[in-house]
């Protein structure tokens, strides 16, 4: 006891010294491709299968500039409307695509590099609610737990907030709808603010049409210090749903795609097509499907500005065949997203998909398993972002605080499994078992190589419980979903980045209509 005693007491010496970033046990961009669900002839398949897709089938609904850029660079528009990309076109767009890119933060520590199979996390989606009024909560009231409420511009900006304390996130998209502004252009512009100041993390934005685009590259400058230093370090990428599947271009989408790209913003080109609904009920025709309208956006992206930064985006979801409903937590989702993941891969393509889109609708069981799968095998397939997988209940309908508190968690020991296990002369620990076994005292408690990889090798939970049942039970019984809860308070009433001076925000609020009150974007005194 002795012995343990004193190892006790040097671990919490080591934990409390500063770590440099390369050397903690997980960090932002590690390497992944280890899940491998299609095989090498496989993936030949459903690329050949693409490539006939685009060829024969193509899209209809397309806009006169992309009619024009597609057939002047090889396309063809066919007597019934429908606008062909040859095989040509797309061997052209694979050359010319730009692979290894840079998604910036407002803080260089946050920039990302999508490169090879180098993975991040972050947040995504629209939900039009907040499950549970979290900061009112109070585990002794008997109030029942799960209530749904609209979400708001101060959720949004709370959340971003959020993920820019916790480690294991490392980028912020818009995750939930501003419910409280009625206006779609002023949504659009309060959206971008409210994000971009609520992280110094990359931000994900979207915009529903062009002059919305417009403005909100122009709050963008202003925020970046004029127009060239933000094409010079974008520190926001432009969600656009480009398709309506199967096969459609969605005109407004495709119109806001032409302006962010012109203006410096990467894009994701995101194809959301839903398995049995929107997109073949077989999996592999889902991944033929979404994949193929992933590759024809990066052709016309690339017909817009050659080489522009883009992430391919194939994103097919899956339905409840029994009731038609979207089922983001199923086994079917978590194979789907990971085989678009290899796809990307394949292509050698910056690649982002979805997961930890739980069916359940509040941080429980469900959501435990259903996350835990559908990230892990997203994380190891390789793909270079993974949206959506923090905070997402009811299939993307609600956002849960506590839950994004518990999941960065997860995020910590899925990105542990990405890391996997190093095998070098050092790591097989021969040295070690020899001087234990040898010299005493017979386990390796307390020893110094135990010691030096604690903080190196090992990742350790915010708010996962690992105490004895006694310990437990001495400090309140409480649940993960308790501590969750009291920590999401603690950081939401501290952490507010103070990167948006008072001086820029007023500058900002003489040109531009924001909602979010000043006040709110500061401690309480």
């Amino acid at each position: 006891m002795v012995r343990r005693a004193g190892g006790r007491e040097a671990r919490k010496a080591l934990r409390a010294a500063p770590l440099a970033e390369e050397n903690k046990p997980v960090r932002p961009g590690q390497s992944g491709g280890r899940f491998m669900p299609l095989t090498d002839d496989d993936l030949k398949r459903v690329h050949e299968a693409m490539l006939d897709l685009l060829e024969n089938v193509g899209f209809t609904r397309q806009l006169p500039s992309c009619v024009e850029m597609v057939t002047k660079a090889g396309g063809k528009l066919t007597a019934e409307g429908r606008l062909l990309f040859p095989r040509e076109l797309i061997e052209w767009t694979m050359e010319t695509c730009a692979r290894d890119i840079t998604l910036y933060g407002q803080s260089p520590e946050h920039d990302m590099h999508l490169s090879g199979n180098q993975i991040y996390f972050g947040t995504a989606g629209a939900a039009v609610h907040v499950v549970d009024d979290w900061k009112h909560h109070d585990q002794y009231s008997g109030r029942k737990a799960g209530v749904y409420r609209e979400s708001t511009l101060q959720d949004l900006y709370d959340a971003a907030r959020l993920v820019d304390y916790h480690e294991h996130i490392h980028f912020f998209q818009r995750c939930m709808v501003a419910r409280d502004i009625e206006q779609p252009a002023a949504m659009d512009l309060n959206t971008t603010y409210a994000s971009v100041a609520g992280t110094t993390k990359h931000c994900g934005v979207s915009y529903v049409e062009p002059q919305h685009a417009e403005e909100g590259l122009k709050l963008l400058h202003e925020i970046a210090g004029g127009e060239d230093k933000w094409r010079a370090r974008p520190f926001a990428s432009v969600s656009c749903c480009f398709v309506v599947p199967p096969l459609r271009f969605a005109e407004d989408a495709c119109r806001v795609m032409e302006v962010c790209v012109r203006g410096g913003m990467p894009i994701l080109l995101l194809a959301a097509g839903q398995a049995g609904a929107t997109s073949p009920a077989s999996l592999a025709g889902a991944v033929v499907q979404e994949c193929a309208e992933s590759l024809a956006a990066l052709a016309y992206a690339n017909l817009i500005v050659p080489g522009h930064p883009c992430i391919y985006g194939p994103w097919p979801f899956v339905s409840d065949l029994r009731t038609g409903a979207m089922s983001g937590g199923s086994g079917e989702q978590a194979i789907l997203m990971a085989a678009c993941g290899q796809v990307g891969r394949y292509l050698d393509l910056p690649t982002g998909i979805a997961a930890g889109m739980a069916d359940s609708k509040i941080p429980d069981a469900q959501s435990g398993f259903e996350k835990g799968y559908t990230l892990a095998l997203a994380g190891h397939s390789g793909t270079n972002l993974v949206y959506e997988t923090v905070g997402m209940q009811a299939s993307l309908l609600g956002f849960s605080f506590e839950g994004a508190t518990i999941d960065n968690d997860m995020l910590g020991a899925i990105n542990r499994s990405v890391r996997g296990v190093e095998i070098d002369i050092e790591n097989l620990a021969l040295e070690t078992i020899e001087d234990v076994c040898i010299n005493g005292p017979e386990h390796f408690l307390g020893h110094q190589a135990t010691l030096s990889r604690m903080e190196t090798d090992y990742v350790y939970p915010d708010v996962g419980n690992r105490l004895t049942p006694a310990e437990w039970q001495e400090l309140g019984s409480k649940t993960v979903n308790d501590v969750a809860r009291e920590k999401t308070r603690e950081i939401l009433a501290s952490h507010f980045p103070s990167h948006i001076s008072d001086e820029l925000d007023a500058r900002i609020r003489e040109k531009f209509d924001i909602r979010l009150p000043r006040q709110q974007m500061q401690p309480k005194i």
